[in-house]
């Protein structure tokens, strides 16, 4: 069982400047991440924290297209989720690092998000008597990079869902928040729609990079995984993002142009619609789907019933049988 995601120390007290605040003493190497993860005190400025960008009730995503990080700078892409990463194969939209422990310090450093180098940080847990104590109880040593980024990469990993509509229907065959329209449009997403070629096993996706026609060298011109691999291949594929809690983490796609899941399921029905002159893009989308109505909004369901129980209030009034 994934199930779970839990918040262990709220409400919290944090650090602001130089002053200190009590705070919730940590039990384990997640509990003092999540300290961390909901610190201003990782910031520049101490400003911004993890949370400001992943916030809770968006399943740990934002819901701006582009976030901002310190002084009000913008960064280049979404935020994606943080739920529901503990399998994955890669880190950030590019797949540039590979685990949630290099992941972790990534955006502490990023003069576009919290802009404050790790060393930096640490002088300020040296500084700190509570988060001292702290990393010298559960770690036996002071802090350091590969502390911290194992205490945010535990509590990343506690953050996993598996309480959905479609979860129980899977394990008990209940029908009753996973009806006909969730089954029509669950065979939509397994063939017609070609979803699950990309978007499969239990977090529906496949750790794999893909360009979906996001990318034409103009006014799209963020080349993506080629960024890191430097191959021709991988001009304009991102990593393949999971699609649980999916209708409360728009706007969508790597560049946020995408409002609603309505949006990205015509986008998916005819790309060219949206993006005439896209280059590198999939064979998968080659052609229109050719999507009825009814089967855009069987689909739509379908992935509704992605989202935990938790964020299920958001989703109540979008869904139409």
């Amino acid at each position: 069982m994934k199930r779970l995601f839990f918040l262990f120390a709220f409400p919290f007290c944090f650090s602001c400047g130089n002053s200190e605040l009590e705070l919730k003493e940590p039990y384990n190497e997640a509990t003092l991440g999540e300290l961390l993860f909901f610190d201003p005190i990782l910031s520049a400025d101490s400003s911004v924290s993890c949370a400001s960008c992943h916030k809770p009730e968006f399943a740990f995503s934002d819901n701006t297209p582009i976030s901002k990080g310190v002084g009000g700078k913008k960064g280049k892409r979404n935020t994606p989720s943080a739920m529901n990463q503990s399998s994955r194969n890669f880190q950030f939209w590019d797949g540039r690092n590979e685990t949630l422990e290099e992941q972790a310090l990534g955006p502490i450093e990023n003069p576009a998000e919290m802009n404050l180098p790790v060393s930096v940080l640490i002088n300020r847990l040296y500084r700190h008597k509570q988060y001292l104590y702290f990393f010298d109880k559960i770690f036996n040593e002071k802090p350091n990079r590969r502390n911290i980024a194992a205490s945010l990469a535990a509590y990343e990993r506690t953050l996993e869902t598996d309480d959905t509509p479609f979860d129980d229907y899977m394990q008990e065959n209940d029908t009753a928040g996973f009806g006909k329209s969730e089954q029509r449009g669950q065979d939509i997403f397994n063939d017609k729609g070609k979803c699950f070629d990309c978007h499969f096993g239990p977090d529906f996706t496949g750790d794999q990079f893909r360009n979906i026609g996001l990318f034409n060298g103009k006014d799209l011109n963020d080349s993506g995984r080629f960024i890191v691999t430097r191959k021709r291949s991988d001009l304009g594929k991102f990593k393949t993002p999971g699609l649980r809690n999916i209708s409360v983490t728009g706007p969508y796609m790597h560049n946020g142009m995408h409002k609603t899941l309505r949006e990205v399921i015509d986008y998916y029905d005819e790309p060219d619609k949206f993006i005439s002159n896209s280059v590198n893009r999939d064979s998968l989308l080659i052609k229109p789907l050719n999507l009825t109505e009814v089967e855009k909004k069987d689909l739509e369901n379908f992935l509704l019933s992605l989202t935990d129980r938790r964020f299920s209030k958001k989703q109540d009034n979008k869904r139409e049988k």
